[in-house]
């Protein structure tokens, strides 16, 4: 039994940390290209980010991706980390990512902490695809793989 568990868990840690990875990977890279690719493609995606950004609306992937390159462009990144552990649950559906990110902004450097919750999804996706969802000439597998659907911070 002990081996199944830790078979599933590996599994799971497979799936969950290319995605937590690319999400930490593209604030401290100040990238909003690398995050509108783990955007979910299949719904709207709540956003709700406190002061100094002030924003709270649901969005399209492209919406996010503009609104992202836009705080990137004012503020820059300085730690980023996440702070959740993975779901022991393969079946599950959903996740919570948790995360500190501390970023200041560019024109006076006034610095900023906040505590940022991914919440993610999984959604079916052509196997190695990060595009749109496949067309019906392709007969690649479909996978699931984990999207963002909303974003939500608060200031610490």
């Amino acid at each position: 039994m002990t081996h199944f568990n830790l078979f599933l868990f590996s599994i799971l840690l497979s799936l969950l940390s290319p995605t937590t990875k690319n999400i930490e990977r593209a604030f401290l890279q100040n990238d909003a290209r690398i995050l509108s690719h783990i955007l979910s493609s299949e719904s709207h995606i709540n956003i709700s980010l406190p002061e100094p950004l002030s924003f709270s609306d649901q969005l399209s992937r492209q919406q996010a991706y503009f609104l992202f390159q836009q705080i990137f462009q004012t503020y820059a990144t300085f730690e980023f980390y996440s702070s959740t552990e993975l779901p022991l649950i393969p079946e599950k559906q959903n996740f919570i990512l948790k995360a500190r990110w501390s970023f200041k902004n560019n024109k006076n450097n006034n610095q900023y902490v906040f505590q940022i919750f991914f919440y993610l999804m999984k959604e079916k996706a052509v196997a190695g695809s990060f595009s749109s969802p496949p067309s019906p000439q392709k007969t690649e597998t479909l996978q699931n793989i984990w999207k963002i659907t909303e974003i939500k911070a608060e200031k610490l």
